[in-house]
């Protein structure tokens, strides 16, 4: 492991690190005005919600490290704090991207970036009509971790009114994530989009306590095939088969196959076993994985 003391490198180095390992990073495409009212319209990628009650959405738009120099959007909201928090999709990053560019006080983005000013309902900076999900939001705080360039700037927001396209929800009312196609910052230029293969699903343990990784027999947990990510699937499950469930799977015909093909070598036999597991465990066929492992 490379090891690296934060006060023993460049602060433009470290920044690299933490957005290159820190991620995939929600989006917040924050719209705000002035004192006179000229809008500004910025991605920053220090973002996220942190509670439901009150309401809390914080991003930071960070002090420029190259001159220690503020943004647009920072300035603005301790002028009128308010900010409309738009949610970037795969259908607007690139006009979202070219909004970061550091135009001159004034400028107005929407116009630079091709986006559609929207009045919002309770607040004075507008909303970005071309982004399905637009939170409008009051300031309640801003929290300034530091004076010199790369530190952050907190600003803690209150959402007081929502606006979510009709289409985006599914028959029980919740927002599809299949077809809200979000997108997140990584390191450098790259971007993710959290669409089609690269959506998967993970149960939460919530309903039910699984046995844990730490009662799974030693053989199954040191085994070669499985990964970490297998083992924690495993560990999910509510209890362990008893004996004859799990010689019940002699009977299945890809079982009977396979000892009968590599019973005269144990070892081969429990590694051709632990395969076919794998695949079980991929298809999502988790306790009967988890029989076969325990042949």
């Amino acid at each position: 492991m490379r090891k690296i003391d934060p006060t023993q490198i460049n602060h433009l180095d470290l920044h690299k690190i933490i957005l290159g390992t820190i991620g995939p990073r929600p989006i917040a495409f924050a719209s705000t005005v002035d004192k006179e009212g000229k809008p500004n319209l910025s991605p920053f990628s220090y973002f996220n919600a942190f509670g439901v009650n009150p309401s809390t959405l914080i991003f930071s738009p960070a002090r420029r490290g190259r001159d220690n120099t503020t943004k647009h959007t920072y300035e603005n909201i301790k002028e009128v704090p308010e900010v409309v928090i738009n949610v970037v999709t795969y259908d607007i990053v690139q006009q979202a991207s070219l909004a970061s560019t550091g135009y001159e006080k004034g400028v107005n983005e929407f116009i630079k970036a091709g986006f559609t000013a929207e009045p919002s309902e309770k607040i004075r900076p507008y909303r970005v009509k071309e982004s399905p999900v637009q939170y409008e939001c009051k300031v309640r705080e801003v929290i300034e971790t530091g004076d010199q360039g790369g530190a952050g700037n907190l600003v803690i927001c209150e959402i007081v009114y929502v606006h979510i396209r009709e289409d985006l929800f599914d028959e029980n009312g919740a927002v599809d994530q299949t077809k809200i196609d979000l997108v997140g910052r990584m390191g450098g230029n790259y971007y993710v989009r959290a669409h089609g293969d690269a959506l998967f699903e993970v149960e939460k343990p919530l309903a039910r306590k699984g046995i844990g990784i730490d009662r799974l027999p030693e053989k199954i947990k040191n085994s070669d095939i499985l990964t970490g990510n297998d083992l924690g699937r495993l560990g999910n499950i509510e209890q362990l088969p008893d004996g004859e469930e799990v010689k019940s799977l002699r009977k299945d015909k890809e079982i009977a196959a396979l000892i009968e093909s590599y019973d005269h070598d144990k070892e081969l036999l429990r590694h051709h076993l632990h395969k076919h597991a794998k695949k079980l465990l991929d298809r999502g066929e988790f306790s009967k994985a988890l029989r076969v492992l325990m042949l």
